[in-house]
């Protein structure tokens, strides 16, 4: 008896992504665990999804396609937000901090480089796999690994190399909240700088006063419209347009460099947050916050619930 074929259009994609991902916020709410280490809904449920939908379809009994042409506009959309927060007056207030943690961050990000294609040599594999394993997923996340797993596939022939990145960002993730959480905890009890407090409590109420102005700068609102609503299409209008002009450029910037193809959006963005403070007009961070988190949350769901069983020479992950 041949399997069923369930083959979703983009639409029945986009909602089966959000069923899975409010599957995933019920299940995290009665397993405490879950929510007591930060698992993302979109990551419990996506994978539960795609366990499933792997047992039905090597027991020969379901098969299930999906479109996610929505799954890069989504990835997007997320990094644009991201692009939209990228305040100047918000990173002269971190002052040295922000470039000291730049500093470390980009040490340890080739350090991951460096251990990941050491280990590829060792196990005898691929050394996109370290890169992938590496910085790529562990430092970029999922939507990261996804931009640069593609860039493998299209432009290096190297199958499989979304597919790895997803795994890979998901082991990250769960590492991290497994081990990120009790090791900051006991961090923070151990040195509990209290004699610094003053002044971190300075810094911390300046950042919170200059997030606070960037939601009170002037605004246009035409009478008559609801008020969130008018917002929430203002914000969402800014990241279309965002978007449409960093496809240009990230096509542009193509031609010399290699790069994902959501930092032309990025760039355009933090140009359009910081010409607008300019001017003082206003751009809500909260509700780019808001869609940030929607776009993202989808992208994972959809990402993650699509994955299959997949097998490559030396090792088996899911696709």
């Amino acid at each position: 008896m041949d399997p069923i074929v369930f083959k979703l259009d983009m639409i029945q994609t986009l909602a089966l992504a959000a069923v899975v991902l409010f599957a995933g916020y019920a299940i995290r709410r009665r397993v405490a665990i879950l929510d007591r280490y930060n698992i993302p809904a979109a990551v419990v449920g996506g994978f539960l999804f795609a366990a499933g939908a792997l047992g039905l379809r090597l027991a020969g009994w379901v098969i299930f396609q999906f479109d996610s042409s929505l799954q890069a506009p989504l990835m997007i959309a997320f990094f644009t937000t991201i692009g939209l927060g990228a305040n100047m007056k918000l990173l002269k207030i971190g002052g040295p901090q922000v470039l000291l943690f730049w500093v470390l961050a980009t040490v340890l990000a080739i350090i991951q480089d460096g251990v990941g294609v050491l280990l590829t040599k060792v196990l005898g594999v691929h050394p996109f796999l370290g890169l992938i394993a590496g910085s790529v997923t562990m430092t970029g996340g999922h939507g990261t690994g996804a931009a640069f797993g593609k860039l493998m596939e299209d432009q290096y022939a190297f199958s499989g190399a979304v597919t790895l990145a997803m795994a890979a960002a998901t082991f990250g993730l769960v590492s991290g909240g497994l081990i990120g959480g009790p090791v900051a905890t006991a961090l923070i009890k151990r040195w509990n700088p209290k004699h610094e407090s003053s002044a971190i409590d300075s810094k911390d109420q300046a950042i919170a006063s200059e997030y606070e102005t960037l939601d009170h700068e002037i605004d246009i609102e035409p009478p008559g419209e609801a008020p969130t609503a008018f917002r929430m299409l203002k914000i969402i209008t800014i990241i279309l347009v965002a978007m449409w002009i960093g496809s240009l450029l990230s096509g542009w910037i193509g031609r010399y460099f290699t790069l994902p193809a959501y930092i032309g959006a990025m760039i355009t963005a933090a140009v359009i947050c910081n010409t607008a403070q300019g001017f003082k007009l206003k751009i809500e961070q909260r509700v780019v916050d808001d869609i940030g988190t929607v776009a993202l949350s989808l992208f994972l769901s959809m990402a993650l619930m699509s994955l299959n069983g997949f097998h490559q020479p030396g090792y088996v992950i899911l696709q």
